[in-house]
């Protein structure tokens, strides 16, 4: 019977959808190969050991969500900013442990050329600086990445249970409502005060 080729891209495939099933902790090579009908020695031809792996699945997360990042809405950078922001956000939550899969990995090919491009294009054209368009689409990158990787590390909390430990803490006690639930809510609250910040310290005030 023939096979289909083993090669990065199929072998990242696979180990996306696995990592679905068994988190972060649990995504090995061995896994993987048992899922591709290899044995593991196999993979190593591929990839030198699991970080290496884990760039690939990033830059396949990446290749998977580069049409929608680099799109957008044309009414300002602020809506396209965060237009993308939502996207890279939506696409993260689709895969278990996907914000710790793509943060810390280096990109094994240019994917991520063409919409950071394209939103870079759109800041300096509205005033920024490269420097400052360079630094406002790492903020608001990073916030999101940050937000998703504790999102998805949260679970459900009991925050009655929190409220009691933290009694003599009235105000952290409250506190847990905000930072523990209505994630949605919570995400957009936050990006629009990193917008906003951005536009505030990073833009160059135009003259009338």
């Amino acid at each position: 019977m023939p096979t289909t080729r083993l090669d990065r891209t199929r072998v990242a495939r696979v180990a996306l959808d696995l990592l679905n099933e068994t988190g972060l902790d649990g995504l090995t090579l061995r896994a993987i190969a048992q899922r591709l009908d290899v044995k593991a020695p196999a993979l190593y031809w591929h990839f030198k050991d699991k970080q290496a792996l884990l760039d690939e699945m990033a830059t396949e997360m990446l290749r998977r969500m580069t049409a929608d990042l680099e799109g957008g809405p044309d009414d300002g950078w602020e809506a396209a900013l965060t237009s993308a922001m939502r996207t890279l956000r939506g696409h993260l939550l689709r895969y278990r442990d996907g914000a710790k899969v793509y943060s810390g990995t280096h990109f094994t090919d240019t994917s991520y050329a063409a919409p950071m491009e394209a939103q870079l294009h759109r800041l300096t054209r509205a005033g920024f600086t490269p420097s400052a368009a360079a630094r406002a689409w790492l903020t608001a990158y990073s916030y999101t990445i940050g937000y998703v990787i504790e999102e998805q590390a949260g679970g459900d909390y009991d925050l009655a249970a929190r409220a009691e430990r933290l009694k003599d803490h009235p105000l952290a006690a409250a506190a847990g409502e905000e930072l523990f639930r209505g994630r949605e809510t919570g995400f957009e609250a936050g990006l629009t005060a990193v917008v906003t910040g951005i536009s505030t310290t990073l833009r160059p005030s135009r003259p009338n």
